[in-house]
């Protein structure tokens, strides 16, 4: 059940990202080729760098489904772009799911790996950032991760819930993973919401670069 529930996860998390590359290539205008490309690093961009970090075989080399779903949630996202027109408020919405999905695949990779748990945190906002930092470089956009808006500190707020409640509260695997994607969702939704913002430690010139 576990390890059927962690696929699962896995699943949801890619169609989540390469939706949300595919909606972000084509606010660009980007032709089928260039959304495709964009929604491949989206959704393996974060999990590339992890094994690469871990130093075990990149996940996606060795699984054609991977590239098989990326591949069909394209095609989809850009058959249903004909229908769907607020291209914002979608790509928002399977990118806030992304990143709870791959945060906690993240979290998990470095507790299998036998990895102190300050590192699994940071392997699990690794895996659920940098597909979209680089879908947004290479869309010659700032990145999320380095705006205003709450990205990375919800993952690693819910990276560190996932590990306190697996540590010292006694309730089942799958809903400390189910409660804690709903989490990282449910905080980064608030913070566009309600406008929450990390503290600067500067002001805005007028004169500024912007």
């Amino acid at each position: 059940m576990h390890e059927q529930f962690n696929f699962a996860i896995e699943v949801l998390g890619t169609i989540s990202f390469a939706m949300s590359g595919s909606f972000a290539a084509m606010q660009k205008r980007l032709d089928p080729f260039g959304v495709l490309i964009i929604a491949f690093v989206t959704s393996v961009g974060g999990g590339t760098v992890r094994d690469l970090l871990l130093d075990i075989p990149v996940f996606w080399m060795h699984d054609l489904l991977t590239c098989a779903l990326i591949l069909g949630t394209s095609i989809f996202a850009m058959v249903f772009k004909s229908i769907e027109k607020n291209f914002k408020v979608t790509l928002f919405i399977f990118d806030s799911f992304g990143l709870g999905l791959f945060t906690i695949i993240g979290v998990q990779k470095g507790l299998n790996a036998e990895i102190h748990p300050l590192i699994c945190i940071a392997l699990g906002t690794i895996t659920g950032c940098f597909g979209g930092i680089i879908r947004d470089i290479l869309l010659n956009r700032i990145p999320l991760i380095f705006r205003k808006e709450i990205y990375a500190t919800a993952c690693i707020v819910g990276g560190s819930v996932f590990l306190l409640m697996t540590k010292f509260i006694p309730l089942s695997y799958t809903f400390i993973q189910i409660f804690t994607i709903i989490l990282i969702v449910a905080i980064r939704t608030l913070a566009v919401k309600y406008q929450w913002q990390m503290p600067k430690f500067y002001g805005y010139d007028q004169n500024s670069e912007m």
